[in-house]
């Protein structure tokens, strides 16, 4: 028996308040199928557990959440992302000791510095819509010991995010969990870098666009769902 297999693994999406049914509909069969494939449960965090906090921080609810659940594996993919039927399981290629989004952008850019960022000196920045750590790392969800106010005071978007009525307050998730990167000096590479790795450099295994509208989402999705060939796996209703 392999080590892996042995290990137990969560896929947890975020869904507080009842996310758009129109593109769960269309998101979660896909999930709960890579669930099923890399052995693993799929949870939906559906209730609240920071008061006074933007929605995107209930993804920190992670941290004690697979405490309480024993997991080795976290994996966390958003509820409107497209998940191909195809993808790998990361856990087979990342080491336990290092932490996975599936891209980063460039810290200072995003996040005004403290002594964490400033003495990590790596200026990664999450993009947290898909992240993978061990019970190893579990820090990357630790939440931060900053109010509110605080954290989105140190949030400034993207000239293209603002453009698409993305606000600070929305990047609360992506600015834990790169803060917690710097803080706890945890080791780091993208999915992007570990597909090329693993001699898939090509794979198309995701789609998400955060910057979209919900219409313009469901509009999105259903075209790649039939760009991917993807109907068998997600119910696509006729328009």
């Amino acid at each position: 028996m392999f080590l892996w297999e042995a290990m137990k693994k969560t896929i947890y999406t975020l869904n507080v308040g009842g996310y758009s049914s129109e593109i769960t509909a269309l998101t979660y069969p896909l999930l709960e199928y890579y669930a099923r494939k890399i052995e693993a449960e799929f949870y939906v965090i559906d209730t609240a557990g920071f008061p006074g906090w933007p929605i995107t921080y209930e993804k920190l609810q992670i941290f004690e959440l697979s405490k309480k659940r024993e997991d080795d594996w976290i994996i966390y993919i958003d509820s409107d992302a497209v998940v191909h039927p195809e993808t790998i399981d990361w856990t087979y290629f990342l080491p336990r000791d290092t932490v996975a989004h599936y891209g980063s952008d460039h810290a200072a850019v995003r996040w005004r510095y403290d002594e964490y960022f400033a003495r990590d000196g790596r200026h990664i920045s999450s993009c947290n819509w898909n992240a993978v750590a061990s019970s190893w790392c579990r820090d990357l969800w630790r939440p931060l010991e900053l109010g509110p106010a605080e954290a989105v005071g140190n949030i400034f978007p993207l000239v293209v995010e603002v453009g698409r009525n993305c606000r600070a307050e929305h990047l609360v998730d992506d600015y834990a969990l790169s803060r917690n990167i710097a803080k706890f000096g945890l080791k780091f590479v993208t999915l992007m870098d570990l597909q090329k790795r693993s001699g898939l450099p090509e794979a198309g295994f995701y789609w998400h666009d955060y910057r979209l509208s919900t219409d313009e989402k469901v509009v999105a999705i259903k075209d790649v769902i039939k760009r991917m060939e993807l109907e068998k796996w997600v119910y696509l209703p006729c328009s």
